[in-house]
């Protein structure tokens, strides 16, 4: 008889319990996927997940409503690059000052300020201490702390020296060994480093293909990984059921890359109308972050960074908007991506105004953000649309971003997988 009883019991506690069921009231939904504004709208979720968009008739009866019909509300932004587990700081040496702990410490309270942006997404494309993304990406999802979904690196794959290793220092000064987890000097390194990050459970992987704006002794036109290296790196990537993108400024770079097989370019900043054509052809988004160069010059000055930073940014901050115009024009693939963490995180929004006023409309440029991005991440089943089977990641905005899409660096609601952050 109690074993009979027993046997009832773990059969109810094995039993699936129903999904909470909830809903948002929206009085106009951005439809990304069609790029048309619908009004009125019932949004039900279940659990984490839309099952259903229908226009409003009358209020349910089955679960709560959070009352957005005041407010335009759109799929929750996603930012394509990030540094959400980088201290931002123009010298070169305070990076040795802060254990990765700290590093993980500050990740945490720049994932929360990038969530509260409106942006419940990121591909989150390196950190300096090796590994830390992929700790705060899990802590993320464990519930432990506030933040986006984490799309991590791990580490850069880069040349010794290189736009991506920790550079600026005198010889004899021992860097850390999770600081150089991507240094590699063939293509079998390439493949071994790459294998070596997914092993420690990374998504995606981040090539240095050209030099960078903001690393001593590293200039962005100059090829930095050998074209060799980045298929080796890319295969690996594939063989592990994943891609590779690629930061690449100078145009020799973009293109190495490009025939390389990365998935998408980071930056593109002296991309010239063979790269653009490469680009379209080989099926390449392009991650432009056009928005950067001004915050670089600005507070750059004021706060005396190197002469070295500020001349490349200088070099490349017009031709890469000049080049992004020319990508819109010419129908490029492009996803939304700012380089936050170079500037203060929870700003990503303010990239919205200089891509409309580029070439892009406010609804070219939220799609960019949305439904283009989560194309880019794979991850387009889960996020990037206000759509059945989707997380229910939304965000509220007063007023209408399709006529003034600098709108959108102010949202009044953020919901992330059904539940309001904000």
């Amino acid at each position: 008889m109690f074993r009979w009883i027993a046997l009832c019991v773990c059969l109810v506690v094995a039993l699936p319990a129903s999904a909470q069921v909830s809903y948002v009231r929206a009085g106009r939904l951005i439809d990304v996927l069609a790029g048309r504004v619908l009004t009125d709208q019932l949004i039900r979720i279940e659990g984490e997940r839309i099952v259903s968009v229908a226009p409003w008739k009358s209020a349910p009866r089955d679960g709560p409503v959070t009352d957005w019909s005041g407010y335009t509300v759109m799929p929750g932004l996603i930012d394509m690059h990030t540094h959400l587990a980088d201290f931002a700081d123009s010298n070169p040496g305070s990076i040795l000052q802060h254990s990765p702990a700290e590093a993980a410490m500050m990740g945490a309270q720049n994932a929360k300020v990038t969530l509260m942006g409106g942006f419940t997404t990121v591909h989150d494309v390196g950190c300096y201490r090796g590994l830390t993304d992929v700790a705060l990406r899990d802590a993320i999802n464990a519930g432990w702390i506030p933040g986006p979904r984490m799309n991590v690196v791990g580490a850069y794959i880069t040349v010794p020296g290189g736009g991506g290793d920790i550079t600026g220092f005198a010889p004899d000064v021992a860097i850390p060994f999770d600081m150089r987890l991507g240094v590699v000097r063939n293509p079998q390194e390439a493949r071994e480093k790459v294998r070596y990050l997914f092993q420690h459970h990374v998504d995606t992987i981040k090539l240095i293909a050209s030099g960078a704006v903001l690393a001593v002794g590293s200039e962005p036109g100059r090829l930095e990984l050998s074209e060799e290296e980045m298929r080796a790196a890319v295969a690996e990537a594939r063989e592990n059921g994943s891609y590779a993108t690629a930061h690449a400024h100078g145009a020799g770079a973009i293109k190495a890359a490009i025939r390389s097989g990365v998935r998408s370019i980071e930056h593109a900043s002296l991309i010239d109308a063979e790269g653009i054509a490469m680009a379209r052809a080989q099926g390449v988004w392009l991650v432009m972050d056009i928005y950067n160069g001004d915050y670089i010059d600005t507070e750059g000055r004021r706060l005396g960074w190197p002469a070295e930073y500020l001349r490349k940014n200088l070099e490349t901050t017009e031709a890469q908007r000049m080049g992004f115009a020319a990508a819109v024009k010419a129908g490029a693939m492009i996803a939304y991506g700012t380089d936050a963490g170079v500037y203060p995180h929870g700003r990503n929004a303010l990239q919205f105004a200089y891509m409309v006023r580029y070439g892009m409309t406010p609804m070219q440029a939220i799609q960019a953000a949305t439904s283009v991005a989560a194309q880019l991440l794979r991850w387009d089943r889960d996020v990037g649309a206000v759509a059945p089977g989707r997380f229910a990641d939304l965000v509220a905005v007063k007023g209408d971003p399709l006529e003034d899409v600098r709108l959108l660096e102010h949202v009044s609601g953020v919901m992330k997988g059904g539940v309001v952050v904000r």
